[in-house]
Order: C-alpha cells, then sequence, then structure tokens
C-alpha cells in the first residue's frame, strides 16, 4: 500500500459467494461465459487498498459481456474515484490475468465504465494497445506491481 492515498477510505462490500458449477457446466465446450471470467479476476487486489477488485465494486457480474460469435471479451471497470491514478494499473492487472487463461483467438477490451474517470479516453487508448501495454509489462516495477495484485496472499 502506498502512502498519500488517492482514496483514503474506500466503500468497501462484502465478499460474494463462489459461483458453484453442476458437473455437466464444468465440461461444456460451448466457447467462454462471462461468469467464469468474472470469476477469474474479481479476486484480482486493488492496487492502493488491500481489498479486491469485486469488493471495492470497480468489477461486477454485469461488468463482463462475451460475443462468441466474434470472439470477443469486453470488461468495463469502475475506478473508486474519478482522477484515479491506478485505473491503468488495474486495466493492465485485468488483462494480464486474463491472458494466463484465455484462448488466444479471443479479443479482449478493455474500458473504464463510461463518465466513472476524468481521463477516460486515455487509458482507455492505452489498455487497448498492443505495443504500450507490452512496453508497460516490460517495466519491472509494473509487473512486480501487476504481479502483487494478481496473486496476493492477503486476500
Amino acid at each position: 500500500m502506498t502512502l498519500g492515498l488517492i482514496n483514503a477510505n474506500p466503500v468497501v462490500q462484502a465478499k460474494k459467494e463462489r459461483l458453484v458449477r453442476t458437473q455437466e457446466d464444468q465440461y461444456r465446450d460451448d466457447g467462454v461465459d462471462p461468469l467464469d471470467i468474472y470469476e477469474y479476476v474479481r479476486d484480482i487486489r486493488d492496487p492502493e487498498h488491500p481489498y479486491t477488485l469485486e469488493q471495492l465494486s470497480v468489477l461486477s457480474e454485469e461488468s463482463v459481456t462475451v460475443d462468441d460469435k466474434l470472439d470477443r471479451i469486453l470488461i468495463k471497470f469502475t475506478p473508486t474515484v474519478q482522477h484515479c491514478s491506478m485505473a491503468t494499473i488495474i486495466g493492465l492487472c485485468l488483462r494480464a490475468k486474463l491472458n494466463e487463461r484465455l484462448p488466444l483467438h479471443y479479443k479482449v477490451d478493455i474500458l473504464v465504465s463510461p463518465g466513472s474517470h476524468a481521463d477516460e479516453d486515455s487509458v482507455n487508448k492505452q489498455l487497448n494497445d498492443k505495443e504500450r501495454v507490452a512496453a508497460a509489462m516490460e517495466n519491472p516495477n509494473l509487473r512486480q506491481l501487476v504481479d502483487e495484485c494478481i496473486f496476493s496472499d492477503e486476500i
């Protein structure tokens, strides 16, 4: 956690129960399910707080949409404050976590929810530019922060 927090007192929600899949659901072969994606990314820790993106209402089940016909996934997240300087890091965490699991043919778009960030266009452009994302992930300090958020044991 850093000193001088952008949002020193975030609203924290209770964690929801885990999705329970039937054995039939686990072996289906009909593409990617939005709920599965949400279950996979909901425990990413916020870069500033010891809470998950789900607990801070940055992500919700409704923030993930999938179009299997076009092999596209859209995730919209809502930073806790309009001037959140960690919005790009949150998006990088989402992208890095999804890159571990998703088949390569899926196109993933990660956006801040419309009207939820003062620099929305810039953040969206950065998060969906392959070269910018690759350059950011080559930075050892950024990579370490992303890894800490993704693989945190504090949760």
